[in-house]
C-alpha cells in the first residue's frame, strides 16, 4: 500500500476539481486554473469535498509508484491555485547585475553581452539586489524556468560566482595555492 496514495484530498473552498474520461485532473482556483493528464493507472475520484485516488493493481510495485505521483500532482495544483509557489535565487560574482527589462530578465553574468532571459507566461519575477524571486501558481513550471535560469551561469566551486539558488551550498575547492604549500 502507498501511504501518499492513500491519503484523501480536502478541496478547499474556492477550488473546483474536475477529472474528464482521459483522466485529465483540471483544477481552478483565484490564481489560475491547471490541467494534468495523469497515468491511466491512477483512478481520480471527485466526491462532495474530497479528492480520492485509487490504482487498479495494488500488488504491482509500478502501479503503487504511479498512486503516490499522482496523488503529489493534485495536492501541488491544489496548493497553487490557492497559494502559489516561489523560487528565490542569488546572483554572485564581481560586476554581475541583474534588472527587470519589461517582463524579462536582463543578466550580466560575465559573458560579452547581457543575457536577456524571457520568463514563461505563468511566471512573475522580481529583482531586490543581487536576488531574484519567482513566482508562480504552476510548480512544475516555476521549477523549470529556475532550473533554466541557473543554467545561463552556474555557481563555479573555486570563488562560488555564478546563479545559485538562495539556500544552496556550493561546496568550494582550494585551487592551485594549497597544493605548492604542501
Amino acid at each position: 500500500m502507498s501511504r501518499i496514495g492513500k491519503q484523501i484530498i480536502a478541496i478547499p473552498a474556492g477550488v473546483t476539481v474536475s477529472v474528464s474520461s482521459e483522466n485529465i485532473v483540471s483544477v481552478k482556483g483565484p490564481k489560475g486554473e491547471l490541467t494534468k493528464k495523469l497515468n491511466r493507472v491512477a483512478k481520480v475520484k471527485v466526491e462532495n469535498d474530497t479528492v480520492a485516488v485509487d490504482v487498479v493493481e495494488k500488488e504491482v510495485k509500478y502501479s503503487r509508484s504511479i498512486w503516490g505521483t499522482a496523488v503529489a500532482h493534485i495536492k501541488n495544483m491544489i496548493v497553487g491555485v490557492t497559494q502559489g509557489f516561489k523560487k528565490e535565487l542569488e546572483i554572485n560574482g564581481v560586476g554581475y547585475k541583474v534588472a527587470m527589462a519589461g517582463s524579462d530578465l536582463r543578466l550580466e553574468v560575465g559573458y560579452s553581452h547581457p543575457v536577456i532571459f524571457k520568463l514563461p507566461p505563468g511566471v512573475k519575477g522580481e529583482v531586490e539586489k543581487n536576488v531574484i524571486r519567482l513566482a508562480g501558481f504552476d510548480k512544475e513550471l516555476l521549477g523549470d524556468t529556475a532550473a533554466k535560469l541557473r543554467k545561463v551561469r552556474p555557481p563555479e566551486p573555486y570563488k562560488g560566482k555564478g546563479i545559485k539558488y538562495l539556500a544552496e551550498i556550493v561546496r568550494r575547492k582550494a585551487g592551485k595555492t594549497a597544493a605548492k604549500g604542501a
